[in-house]
């Protein structure tokens, strides 16, 4: 293969790699950190104490976080098929990307939550703050570099799966991996996609902690 058709090939899978990591992280996201939300202040005596959807909610988050991404992706083939029209390329791909996105933003997004001091609600709470503020003003404001780094891991991971999807047809640079790195035993070809791999991950990275510094009071207060 001459390097001008595997840059055109590793262009290409780039391109496809950050379309699925794009959409399922975004989708992902505007569902999965309002679940996150929910979980960190439904429980018994909470903002919105709901402590049964909360435990159901919690129940099939779990279960969603505890199955391995490539038996998901198969286990999910009919409903792929339902919504994408197709069980195989990069837009069939993104459907099992954002099932897996959303309980995993959630957990996150809870545990970053559940950090902020009880005293700032309780404060609010005494100055007359709807429940619906103190989650605006208070909460998600105090947790935005623990969100932040949520986020960044989110997409982080979301990179790692959409390479697995390659092994199912889903496009991308893992399948580029598989197709000529693996199947056609090529292995410059698969030394470029993982250098590619470790090259998007480290920008991600290094964004997302720049982000969560410039977001946190203690380094840069307001």
């Amino acid at each position: 293969m001459s390097p001008e058709q595997l840059i055109s090939l590793l262009l290409t899978a780039t391109g496809q790699t950050l379309y699925m990591v794009a959409v399922s992280a975004v989708v992902g996201s505007l569902l999965g950190v309002p679940l996150g939300v929910f979980l960190a202040t439904s429980g018994k005596g909470e903002l919105f104490a709901a402590p049964i959807a909360n435990r159901i909610l919690g129940a099939i988050v779990n279960a969603t976080r505890s199955t391995p991404f490539i038996i998901l992706v198969v286990a999910i083939i009919p409903f792929t098929r339902l919504v994408a029209g197709t069980s195989i390329g990069t837009r069939a791909a993104i459907v099992p990307l954002t099932i897996a996105t959303i309980p995993f933003v959630a957990r996150l997004v809870e545990a970053a939550i559940r950090e902020v001091d009880p005293g700032l609600i309780e404060t609010a709470r005494a100055m007359g703050a709807t429940p619906l503020q103190i989650v605006r003003k208070v909460l998600l404001a105090e947790a935005r570099p623990g969100i932040t780094l949520a986020l960044t891991l989110t997409v982080v991971s979301l990179i790692g799966y959409s390479a697995m999807v390659g092994a199912v047809g889903g496009g991308g640079l893992g399948d580029l991996g598989i197709r000529y790195g693996y199947q056609r035993f090529m292995p410059d070809v698969m030394l470029a996609v993982v250098v590619v791999l470790i090259v998007l991950v480290q920008a991600v990275q290094s964004t997302g902690d720049w982000l969560a510094r410039r977001f946190d009071k203690r380094t840069h207060p307001r």
